[in-house]
This record gives C-alpha cells, sequence and structure tokens, in this order.
C-alpha cells in the first residue's frame, strides 16, 4: 500500500512524500526509524492509468508456484546460516528475484519486521502463500534458534511435496485429455454424421435395429436440443462445482473417493504420507505433538481424513497416547499404529516417523503406479465398447439393407 505523510525531521524540517508499506503501522514504524515526527499519515487511493490498475488485478498477477517458495526456503536458510539478519534476507531476495508477485509480497514481509513484527507472525499474514504448517514451523524455528534448519526441513518438505503433487496430475493428464477429445468426437459424430446416416435409413425404408433408434434418439437430442442441452450442461457442471466446495458437497464427494477400491488406497497412501511427514517434520523442530496434529489435519484435502485426525488430536490433549488414538479410527492400518507405539515408549518418534514417511512415500508410488496402470486398460476398454456400439449402429442397417436388394 502507498501512505501520503507530511512529517517534520529532527531540525523541525516539514517533509511530504509517499512511502510503501503492507499497513499503515508498518509504515508508522519505518517513517519513526527514520527520526521522524509524523504530522498526518493517509492511504492513497488506487489512482493511475487504466493499465496500472488492470496490471494490479489478481488474474494478471504472475502465479506464485510450490516450486518458488521452495526456491524461496532454500535462499533464506542459506542467508541465515551465513548470519545474514532476517530483514536484510528478505530485502535481499525481494531485490533479485525473478517472479514479481512474489517479490511484492517479501517486500511486505520485510516492511512488517521492520515496523517490530516477527517472522512467523509476517508469514501468517499471508495465509494463501504460507499454510498455518510453514508458519508454525516458522515460529518453532524462532523459538529454538535454528530459523536456517528449519527452513531447510521447509524446503525438504515442499520439494516432496511438490514431487508427489506433480506426480498425481502427469498420471491425470493423459487420461483427461484422450477421455475430452473422445467426447468432442463423439459430439461430432451425433451432431453431423448419425443424422445424414438416419436420413439414408429412412429414404431406404430399412427396418432399424434397436441399438440404431437409441443411437438416433440421442442423435436428435443433440440435433434438436443442442442449443438448449449444452448450455444446460455447462449450468450443470458449474452447480455441481459450486455444490462440491461446500461443506456437504466435500464430506460426500470425499466418501466416495474412499470407498472406490482402486481410489481407496491411493488416497490412504496420500494421508499417511503427509500424516508421517508432517508430523516428523514438526516434532523434528519442537512443535508440540498436540499442535502438530492439529496443523496437519488443517492442511489435509480429503475431509474424512481431516475430521479423523481432529478426533485423534481431541483426544491426545484430554491425555490419551498417540497410538491408541489412531487404533481407534478404522481407517488408521495397524502397521502404523505399532510403529508410533514403539515410537512413543523408546522415545524417538520422530525417527520412527521419518522411516513411515519414506516407507509411504514409496507405497504411494507403486499406488500411483497401479492406478495409471488400470486406468488405462479400463479407458481403452470404455472406449472400445463405446465406438463398437456406435459403429454397430450403422453398420446394422446398412447390412439389412444390402440383404434386402440380394
Amino acid at each position: 500500500m502507498i501512505f501520503h505523510y507530511t512529517a517534520l525531521n529532527t531540525d523541525g524540517t516539514k517533509i511530504e512524500a509517499d512511502i510503501d508499506g503492507a499497513t499503515m503501522d508498518a509504515a508508522v514504524a519505518m517513517l519513526q526509524k527514520k527520526g521522524l515526527t509524523i504530522v498526518t499519515i493517509n492511504e492513497q487511493g488506487t489512482g493511475g492509468t487504466g493499465l496500472e490498475f488492470i496490471t494490479q488485478l489478481s488474474i494478471f498477477k504472475q502465479k506464485i508456484r510450490q516450486k518458488d517458495i521452495v526456491i524461496f526456503s532454500r535462499q533464506i536458510a542459506t542467508l541465515f546460516e551465513a548470519g545474514v539478519s532476517a530483514l536484510k534476507a528478505f530485502r535481499l531476495l525481494a531485490s533479485e528475484g525473478e517472479n514479481k508477485s512474489l517479490v511484492e509480497e517479501l517486500t511486505h514481509v520485510a516492511d512488517d519486521i521492520e515496523s517490530g513484527i516477527s517472522l512467523s507472525e509476517a508469514l501468517s499474514r499471508r495465509p494463501t502463500l504460507f499454510t498455518p504448517f510453514y508458519t508454525n514451523m516458522v515460529k518453532a524455528g524462532e523459538e529454538s534458534g535454528k530459523l536456517n534448519e528449519t527452513f531447510l526441513f521447509l524446503a525438504d518438505y515442499l520439494d516432496r511435496d511438490y514431487e508427489m503433487t506433480q506426480k498425481i496430475k502427469k498420471a491425470m493428464t493423459y487420461p483427461s485429455f484422450v477421455i475430452a477429445t473422445f467426447f468432442l468426437i463423439m459430439v461430432a459424430m451425433f451432431v453431423f454424421v448419425i443424422p445424414k446416416m438416419a436420413a439414408m435409413f429412412i429414404d431406404q425404408g430399412a427396418e432399424l435395429p434397436t441399438i440404431t433408434k437409441i443411437v438416433l434418439a440421442i442423435s436428435n437430442i443433440f440435433v434438436k436440443y443442442g442449443p438448449v442441452t449444452f448450455p444446460l450442461m455447462i449450468v450443470a457442471g458449474w452447480l455441481f462445482h459450486k455444490w462440491s466446495k461446500t461443506d456437504d458437497g466435500k464430506r460426500k464427494i470425499d466418501e466416495i473417493k474412499i470407498q472406490i477400491p482402486v481410489l481407496k488406497v491411493l488416497y490412504q497412501r496420500i494421508f499417511l504420507q503427509r500424516l508421517a511427514d508432517n508430523m516428523n517434520t514438526m516434532l523434528s523442530s519442537g512443535v508440540p505433538i498436540v499442535q502438530s496434529i492439529e496443523i496437519t489435519s488443517s492442511i489435509l484435502d480429503n475431509v474424512i481424513y481431516k475430521d479423523l485426525l481432529v478426533r485423534v488430536g481431541n483426544k491426545v490433549q484430554t491425555g490419551t497416547s498417540f497410538s491408541k488414538a489412531l487404533y481407534e479410527e478404522p481407517l488408521v492400518p495397524n502397521i502404523l499404529v505399532q510403529m508410533v507405539h514403539i515410537g512413543e515408549e523408546t522415545g524417538a518418534l520422530g525417527f520412527i516417523l521419518k522411516n513411515l514417511a519414506n516407507f509411504y512415500r514409496r507405497e504411494l508410488d507403486t499406488a500411483i503406479d497401479n492406478v495409471i496402470g488400470l486406468i488405462e486398460p479400463a479407458m481403452i476398454v470404455g472406449l472400445g465398447l463405446a465406438v463398437g456400439i456406435l459403429v454397430s449402429s450403422v453398420l446394422l442397417p446398412m447390412y439389412s439393407l444390402s440383404a434386402a436388394i440380394t
């Protein structure tokens, strides 16, 4: 934000200028550190040219990717290890950054730090960029005096999470492309090809088999009611998307996800890998176990597993051991419960969770490969059946016409 201020310097000279700050308090603190006595300070309006206003809109801003946060975390860890202060480190990275959106955010963080706010609190003010997991890890690093190690932990963790997310996306890219292309081709067939074939069959007076009548009925829907059908499909898709974002919609969809045999294993592996990895990272950094469970639950995507960890956290808070609380949840496999119990008894819970995280990461890779291996043949069979039905609906009447002629 830009603030216009009027102030007096040490010799009483009046100064009138603008200053950039994340908040008015941050701007005031920066001016006071310069030895200025503030007379007035006001936030500037959103003036400027139309182009400047457009470029400030979020849709035109450069997107901050998870990979950018990974690189930033490694850079800040290196600077802390070299003894550079937090303020200087953020100013340096902001001045050298290539991503303009990230540079802007880092500048705001530096302004907050300069105004006297702690690093963890400054990061927590940007929840879309830094998750509760990230900010709590930084807070633990501040309390332990090991910020460089904390940021290295975070960079490693985010790198692993990014790699897993990208692998899942890549696994779904090919099937999604093939299905979308096939759908467009089928629509084109129903709109342009099938009606011409239907006219020929009608002119010849051929007796149409049931499968052809069904295909022709679908084609008639696309041709006659296309201007209404397609907008209705778009509206229905939009309504489903909006419903899927509600609490009830998320719960219903997540319940379905963990009931489908193949996807059930995949989502369970994702949950177990993130649980073990997050808990290991936070416990190793000195975050209390109850807080670690709460933070882990807050960053899970699946509502069912999120509620599971909330229940576990509540039980641990009342004095129940972590392993026992997990044992009472049917979705948690027994091997994880036993390993956590061993970790609690030996005092090496962090080490156990680290090994579990590595184990479930390998299991997740296998689960993803299995899903890919099943999607492709299932997709081929499904597309083959659809093409077979369409071809049969065309060839059967033609065969009947040929038999009648001979």
